[in-house]
């Protein structure tokens, strides 16, 4: 009987351990995969939505499959000033959209598009970025930011008023963003607050004489078709931030390889972005003069001096008032300035950003 018990058991152990064997050899179960939205208001033809397009393959790509993102360009998930709620909300898990669409909102990334004689979009999406880095504005903790990118230098645009000097600009209705609508007004024109995706039919329309804008959009959106006049008053040198960020709780919910991909693709679209950036304002450029009847004015260093003078008091004021709420203003100001510095020393050329596009396909 003993004798039988210990076959017995014997048995029982060698069955246990096959079909321990046989699960251990079993492919393992499928992992389910994450599935995201991100929201642009960029159109789909725009590069930086294209990059944008882009940035859902690479993370596909990365993760093996792991991670779907659905993309929405053109703000048809949610428009332009609404995108940064849509992501904490939750109606798209990750969005690109500019803090001056928000203005307040936001109040220490705005000095980043105050006047600091960015020389062009790369230097200017470089400098974004060490900010965000340096500072950790508390402004997006309801989020996780994944990176910021920044346009060169705005210029005026005039559809029938060509802009010589500061007087021309009195009286007339320019449109522009956040603090673009500011710096018109500190030079005498009256600031018209709009979406980048409304000004080619505000000036199509004769609603408003103009837009303060980068020359990208002289191509990238078409705007060409309807200016007439652009005034290269890049001594001003403002910009305008955007940013790229996830739904805080959907971050936290990724496991940790799947969020370094993310980091890893963010850096490298951080370079991608600013060398659109500039490649973008030389294309918009060569794409305007090629209409018939337009000119791109260029002031005379004396006549830039008193833009430059005149758009002064946005800085100060900025100091005065965010100083007065408990932001290091002054600190943010000089940290700017010397960034501004150090990366325009390293800038690519145009004609390297050229290159850079055509070999990255984005030229047609």
């Amino acid at each position: 009987m003993k004798r039988f018990q210990s076959i017995w058991l014997v048995v029982c152990a060698i069955l246990l351990v096959s079909a321990m064997l046989v699960g251990s050899c079993a492919a393992p179960a499928p992992t389910e995969t994450i599935k995201l939205t991100y929201s642009n208001f960029f159109p789909p033809t725009n590069l930086h939505s294209i990059l944008a397009e882009r940035f859902c393959a690479e993370v596909k790509e990365r993760t093996k499959g792991r991670v779907e993102i659905t993309y929405y360009a053109g703000g048809t998930l949610t428009p332009a000033p609404g995108i940064y709620d849509g992501v904490v909300k939750g109606i798209s898990d990750i969005g690109m959209s500019c803090p001056s669409y928000t203005m307040g909102r936001f109040p220490a990334s705005e000095i980043i598009d105050l006047p600091h004689a960015y020389p062009n979009g790369w230097v200017a999406t470089k400098v974004a970025n060490d900010f965000y880095q340096e500072f950790k504005p508390a402004e997006y903790d309801d989020v996780h930011v994944l990176y910021f990118h920044a346009h060169g230098p705005g210029v005026v645009f005039t559809t029938k008023k060509p802009v010589r000097k500061l007087e021309d600009l009195q009286g007339l209705l320019i449109r522009g963003t956040g603090v673009g609508v500011k710096i018109m007004d500190a030079l005498g024109a009256k600031g018209v607050g709009k979406p980048q995706g409304e000004a080619y039919e505000l000036m199509s329309k004769g609603s408003v004489d103009g837009s303060f804008a980068p020359q990208e959009v002289l191509k990238g959106w078409k705007q060409a078709e309807v200016v007439k006049y652009v005034t290269a008053c890049y001594d001003v040198g403002n910009t305008t931030a955007m940013f790229v960020v996830i739904n805080k709780s959907k971050w936290d919910s990724l496991p940790s390889d799947i969020k370094k991909v993310f980091n890893e693709v963010s850096e490298e679209w951080v370079e991608k972005h600013g060398r659109a950036w500039t490649y973008a304002d030389k294309s918009g450029a060569d794409y305007f003069l090629s209409f018939e009847g337009r000119e791109l004015i260029q002031l005379p260093k004396d006549e830039m001096a008193r833009w430059v003078k005149a758009a002064q008091p946005l800085i100060d004021a900025y100091i005065t008032e965010k100083a007065a709420k408990g932001l290091p203003a002054a600190e943010y100001e000089k940290y700017l300035a010397k960034r501004v510095k150090y990366w325009s020393e390293k800038s690519p050329s145009e004609e390297s950003c050229v290159e850079w596009a055509k070999q990255e396909q984005l030229v047609k």
